[in-house]
């Protein structure tokens, strides 16, 4: 799982949630800040601080990292993606929104979740605007290639929440609160 985030209290920053075939749970964090707030979020069986880009060319991304390498092929849109994209973005980002949709997303996508509990007392609710589909990927971990594209299965151990089961793209907007009720940052 690859995260582009590009306004957030911690500055713009792309990083990575890795699961191997094994079940070890990777983080790669550009940053110390970053990785220890990312940390002390989600599980992990290991956290690196790694040098980390996501470089966007139309339909094609590239990411890199010390331990990481990815090329990413787009497709169009999902029915899914349109449906999201119908929805006032103002409201798609609202934790109320997220509350009400988390029981349908439950029950359309395995394993996703848009509101939880988090690590260190944290709460999170998980705005998606838009589903773009993966059509092609080569990539390595460690140096070791990461074999074709195929269903995420079984859904990734992270916290509370998984991705999708096709492998896509997702706009989302992720608020944690990690302060007395009332108060959210993220």
């Amino acid at each position: 799982m690859v995260g582009h985030w590009t306004d957030t209290p911690l500055g713009r920053f792309a990083d990575a949630m890795v699961e191997t075939a094994a079940g070890h749970r990777v983080l790669l964090a550009p940053r110390q800040e970053v990785a220890d707030f990312i940390g002390a979020t989600y599980t992990f069986d290991e956290v690196r601080v790694d040098s980390f880009t996501v470089d966007e060319e139309g339909d094609r991304w590239q990411v890199r990292s010390a331990s990481l390498e990815l090329d990413l092929s787009l497709g169009g849109r999902t029915p899914l993606g349109a449906v999201l994209r119908a929805v006032p973005r103002r409201l798609a980002e609202s934790p109320a929104w997220c509350t009400l949709t988390d029981p349908v997303a439950r029950l359309v996508l395995r394993g996703v979740r848009t509101r939880g509990a988090a690590g260190g007392d944290r709460r999170e609710w998980y705005g998606a605007t838009d589903v773009r589909r993966i059509t092609g990927l080569s990539g390595s971990l460690d140096g070791a290639d990461l074999g074709q594209l195929t269903d995420v299965d079984p859904p990734c151990r992270f916290g509370f929440s998984s991705t999708p089961r096709r492998p896509s793209v997702t706009d989302v907007v992720t608020t944690v609160e990690t302060a007395p009720a009332g108060r959210r940052s993220g």
